[in-house]
């Protein structure tokens, strides 16, 4: 009986093409936006992720609250100092404990200036192999800094490949604010923006060319083994508030771990897809819209057959569910196009994403659960909006129907 229904209903939609094609528009369009930033969002926050557990759940990065633009703690009120690094080191349940310069430099190659980042590394060997674990650099060609390189640099792939019109070699000479330091390693593509346009050199040098001396711009602290996070990052603060002698909660400086960092970029990410779902609902509104009007016109367009029907026996239920069965066909029908289609624009993001950074930094992430829900979601649409028109086709008295 129900294979008669979407027998008859699919009939109906493929007599009217013209018509079907148009109402089915609004719901494509909406359905294929709602799954291209849902599965495209999804893959965001699984990349994010990634980066994470990466980054390793024993890590706590302090940054001083800054004021305006530019690199982290680079334009604070009040910088973290020397002074704060070495008072974190004496807090208990701290292993390891290195503060980092970030800062704009002019860089000179080849007769050509240009502006980047410069990030400093610290001159430890052991601080240093934290920098290289803390930020996943791997090397494409040549080595890592030494605690007996000074004026010595190693460049992210963009700032190799591209900052420049010719293109930075091992053993290069860069001149960084007018002292000059050659090439003696070049990182991978990593995906990340700002560091793939990086200049990593040694602390002691970029302070001397800069003429700053111990301010830091952030500070990346490794806990020690079976110690709480939460709780070495609280005894931390507390540490610091003491030294910087500032009260609870007028902080001048943050204390964040990967859960808290991690937690405030999912909770954007979900108030930017929130928003840009509704925007997209919007087309899904006219698309129901759209097929209330189509199924008004069909009522009134097979009135007579709807008489003959009832003449012949068809109860008010049985031409009430024929018309609510052709209108959710028809949200069907637009849903598989459009989650088609969604699947396509998302595919096709993640693909110039990947051409662009070389890295599955943006992503799709694409779920059954999402595929089988838009679906249902886009028939449930068209049921709902052709409710009240199969409700007037189910009321017409067989009397009436085959008079018109």
């Amino acid at each position: 009986m129900l294979k008669d229904y979407f027998r008859l209903a699919l009939h109906s939609v493929k007599q009217r093409k013209m018509r079907s094609w148009l109402t089915l528009l609004g719901i494509f369009i909406g359905i294929a936006a709602v799954v291209a930033l849902i599965s495209l969002s999804q893959g965001l926050e699984s990349a994010i992720k990634e980066q994470f557990v990466k980054l390793g759940s024993d890590k706590v990065i302090v940054q001083a609250i800054g004021s305006g633009y530019g690199p982290p703690g680079s334009g604070a009120v009040a910088p973290l100092t020397k002074s704060d690094l070495d008072e974190i080191k004496k807090v208990k349940g701290v292993d390891q404990a290195f503060g980092r310069l970030i800062r704009s430099v002019k860089v000179q190659f080849d007769k050509e200036v240009e502006y980047t980042y410069a990030v400093s590394v610290p001159d430890d060997n052991e601080d240093l192999q934290l920098v290289i674990e803390v930020n996943n650099y791997e090397l494409e060609q040549g080595r890592m800094l030494k605690k007996e390189d000074k004026y010595k640099a190693v460049l992210g792939k963009d700032l190799a490949t591209d900052l420049f019109g010719k293109e930075v070699q091992l053993q290069d000479t860069l001149e960084i604010e007018s002292k000059e330091f050659k090439v003696v390693g070049l990182l991978k593509k990593s995906g990340n923006p700002q560091q793939d346009v990086a200049l990593v050199v040694p602390e002691a040098a970029l302070e001397e060319i800069l003429g700053i001396e111990g301010t830091k711009d952030m500070i990346a602290v490794e806990v020690n083994l079976g110690e709480e996070l939460s709780t070495v990052s609280e005894r931390i603060k507390k540490e610091l508030r003491n030294h910087r002698n500032v009260k609870e909660g007028k902080e001048d400086f943050t204390v964040e771990t990967p859960e808290n960092i991690l937690a405030t970029l999912t909770t954007v990410l979900a108030i930017v897809q929130g928003i840009l779902v509704g925007i997209a609902a919007i087309s899904l509104l006219v698309g129901g819209i759209g097929i209330m009007n189509t199924m008004y016109t069909a009522v009134l367009e097979r009135t007579k057959e709807i008489g003959i029907m009832k003449a012949t026996g068809a109860r008010n239920r049985q031409i009430w569910f024929l018309f609510l069965t052709e209108s959710g066909l028809l949200g069907l029908l637009g849903g598989i196009i459009g989650v088609g289609l969604g699947l396509g624009i998302s595919k096709t993001v993640e693909y110039a994403a990947y051409q662009i950074y070389e890295a599955y930094l943006i992503r799709a992430d694409i779920s059954g659960i999402l595929i089988v829900s838009m679906l249902l979601f886009a028939f449930a649409i068209g049921a709902i909006s052709g409710a009240l028109p199969a409700r007037q086709a189910a009321k017409l008295k067989p009397v009436d129907a085959l008079r018109m």
